[in-house]
Order: structure tokens, then sequence, then C-alpha cells
């Protein structure tokens, strides 16, 4: 469905260039979705418009069913932007406020002519009963609505062209976790239901295990862990995965762990550390870390990681 090879998105700051992203590479398969987990400003929402092109790589590839998005003319770009799909992070920033549900949702396909008129009415009304809002609302404005039927719209307007490929970028991080719930389901109900693939975007670990297939663990601009969902949560293997894991709340009040604490911030992306970027932080760190970038190893089957420890 979906190859990234080798991905860059770097910033100029006056003297200095931020490494958002920094060589990035990865496939997303039919009917998969990968999770991609980091702390805040490790580059995760960067990374996932860089892919659509919402902003411009500075260098790398990206190959859609075989087509490099990288390279397309505006033409070209424009036509295929029907089958790679965004949902944003806050429904209501993201919904203009100036428009109701009818233009919103219907947008799309007056823009792609898929549909116009009563055909375009018809076509919107059964997309926001299948996610879950009333047909009956379709002239209302999204101040009119709630946090979580709002995100409801931001999805039926990605799914309503019948994409491909959505990038979910922190799609429930800004609702209650009752909703967070219902959006989730509903993800997946729709990814089903339509073959989607996704690159769900997130710093909840707990979001990432229950939607996710497979999951990338992102540091400072660099993908340095990836493997099925049960590997990653049963035998993290880099440092910072492990105490990403050891940080997720247990429900249990009398189950006890010795926890991972990482002392300091994460370094700026500005000027990130030689070596391994994560070494200033890492309990595991050797002298090594400090000057040369550990290669990725493939620890099993489909799990892989970049780390000195397994060199």
């Amino acid at each position: 469905m979906l190859e990234v090879s080798n991905l860059v998105k770097h910033f100029p700051v006056k003297t200095w260039i931020l490494k958002a992203v920094d060589g990035i590479s990865f496939k997303v398969g039919d009917g998969e979705i990968l999770g991609l987990v980091g702390e805040s400003g490790c580059g995760k929402t960067t990374l996932g418009r860089g892919i659509l092109r919402l902003m411009e790589p500075t260098s790398g590839e990206v190959l859609f069913r075989g087509n490099s998005v990288t390279k397309m003319g505006k033409e070209e770009l424009r036509k295929i932007r029907r089958y790679m799909q965004i949902i944003f992070q806050d429904p209501y920033s993201s919904l203009n406020p100036r428009m109701n549900i009818r233009q919103i949702v219907g947008e799309g396909l007056k823009i792609h002519k898929i549909a116009s008129g009563k055909e375009l009415n018809k076509k919107v009304e059964n997309m926001l009963e299948r996610v879950g809002i009333p047909a009956t609302y379709i002239n209302k404005n999204p101040r009119d609505l709630s946090g979580g039927q709002r995100q409801r719209i931001a999805i039926a307007r990605a799914i309503v062209l019948s994409p491909a490929f959505i990038v979910c970028d922190e799609p429930v991080s800004a609702l209650d976790v009752s909703i967070q719930s219902q959006i989730l389901n509903l993800l997946i109900e729709l990814k089903n239901e339509f073959g989607l693939s996704y690159l769900f975007i997130s710093h909840d670990l707990s979001v990432i295990e229950y939607i996710s297939d497979r999951v990338m663990v992102m540091y400072l601009g660099q993908i340095v862990e990836s493997a099925p969902v049960d590997a990653i949560y049963k035998n993290p293997k880099h440092p910072y995965t492990l105490a990403l894991m050891n940080a997720i709340p247990v429900v249990d009040p009398d189950l006890k762990r010795k926890r991972r604490i990482l002392q300091g911030d994460p370094p700026s992306p500005i000027n990130p550390p030689d070596g391994c970027r994560f070494h200033p932080r890492c309990p595991e760190a050797m002298e090594v870390c400090k000057s040369i970038y550990p290669e990725q190893i493939m620890i099993s089957p489909n799990h892989t990681t970049r780390c000195h420890l397994y060199l």
C-alpha cells in the first residue's frame, strides 16, 4: 500500500537546522494499522503530514501503490489525494466554522467531481449515519456539536471519498475517555468494512496497543524500534521503548513494579547529540553510543531495533 524511504523533513531556524524527521523508512500493508508512538515533539505529526505532502519533505521518497507521491506534479497530487486522507487531532480547529455539515463532508465529493446536487446530499446523509450522526444534522454547524460528534464528522469527511490510506493524527487525544473508545471502535469497523490502511499516531500507549497491528517507536526524528504489537508490548528491546512501557499506568493499586524513570529532557532537534540520540538519557548507555549511530538490528522476524546492546 505505502512505502516510505529515507524520508527527511528539516526546518531552517536562523543559522540552525531543526531535524524534525531525519531519515525514516517503513511500509504499510493493505488493511494494516501501523501505530506510531513517541513523546510530544519527536516528529510524529511532521512525518504524517510529510507523507501526504501537506508539508513538503526535504528529501526521501513516498510510494503509494507503486506511484511516487514525492515526485508528482500539482494535478497528479490532487487526484491521488482522494485515496490518501487525514484525520486531524482537534476536530474543532480542523472543521471550517463557516460551513455546515453538508458542505464539510461534501466538499471533497465536489472537488473530485464524484457527486453533486441530490446525489451528493444522499452520499453525505448515508455517511453521517454510518459514523453515528443523524442525517438530520446535515445543516448544523460544527459549533452545534460535541467534541465526539465533531470528530465523527471529520472521519466522515475522510471516508466519504473511499480512500485506501488514512493518517490518523492523534484522533482521540482531545476526547473524553468514554468517547475515545467509541471512536476507536468506529475506526476499526470502518477499516474492516472498507479495507482501509491507517498510520495511527498517538502518544497514548494503551490506545496504540488496542488499535494497532504493528508499532513503530519514534524518538527525536528517528525510528528506534518496530515490531508487531504483541512483540513490542511483551518483549520490548530498546531502552527507550522499555521506559515508555514502564510509564503505562497499572489499574491494580496493589500491583507494584520497579519504575525506569528517564533522567533529563529530550535533547533539542536543532542540535541532536552525536551517536545514538537517546544516549544522554539512557540507563544502558555505553561509550560507543556517544559517537556511533547504531545500525538497524533484526531481533526476530519483523522485529527491528537500533541499539548497540544487540550489536
